[in-house]
């Protein structure tokens, strides 16, 4: 069974990106891994995220939706950060942060009394925050089937992992949600399933551009 000190080891080998990142250098399919700034584990930059995308050559605009797009109902990434961020400052527009405005319904429900500039200011902080603090490092997977395999398993690795926890400052650890703040990884799904076994490991390393 691959082991986490193995994948971070070999992880942190990649060329790790930071925002603006150079369009060119991503691939169209595949996953990336997130490092966070003061985040360590394994002797190195800790992995805090896991991730890919569904649609077909969609991994940059996924990318883009995290670092760039100010809209966390597009982006569960964000939508996190947000939450751990007004948690932090025990901010009441928590309970609008929360609220997914992208149905009609929904909009037409709650639109009208949220507070847009603090929406705003919020999804800049957020942007903000990620992109001081955040890099990533990517490999290509082309089929959809694979990657989820692969996330999935990675995701299973590090949250397994008895030496791989957050430092006591890390933002994360004031999220409202208990696997975050557990697995000390910005994720709740695909926590303590399969992890990856030696197989899924060299497709892995098969997957480098």
């Amino acid at each position: 069974m691959t082991s986490c000190q193995s994948l971070h080891e070999w992880v942190r080998t990649l060329e790790t990106h930071r925002f603006p990142f150079d369009a060119k250098l991503i691939p169209k399919n595949g996953i990336y891994f997130l490092f966070e700034k003061g985040e360590r584990g394994h002797g190195g930059a800790r992995i805090v995220r896991v991730g890919t995308h569904t649609g077909e050559g969609q991994l940059l605009s996924r990318l883009k939706q995290h670092f760039v797009t100010p809209n966390k109902d597009r982006s569960i990434f964000r939508k996190n950060i947000g939450r751990a961020l007004l948690a932090c400052d025990s901010d009441p527009f928590l309970s609008d942060w929360e609220i997914d405005l992208t149905p009609a319904v929904a909009r037409a429900e709650h639109g009208r009394r949220i507070d847009t500039k603090k929406l705003e200011s919020v999804e800049k902080r957020v942007s903000n925050y990620l992109q001081q603090n955040m890099s990533f490092a990517v490999v290509s997977v082309d089929t959809k089937e694979e990657r989820l395999r692969l996330e999935s398993r990675v995701i299973s690795t590090i949250s397994l992992c008895d030496d791989c926890k957050p430092s006591k400052t890390w933002l994360g650890n004031s999220s409202p949600k208990e696997k975050i703040r557990e697995s000390g990884l910005w994720i709740v799904n695909e926590l303590y399933k399969k992890p990856l076994n030696d197989k899924d490991f060299i497709d892995l390393k098969k997957a480098v551009l």
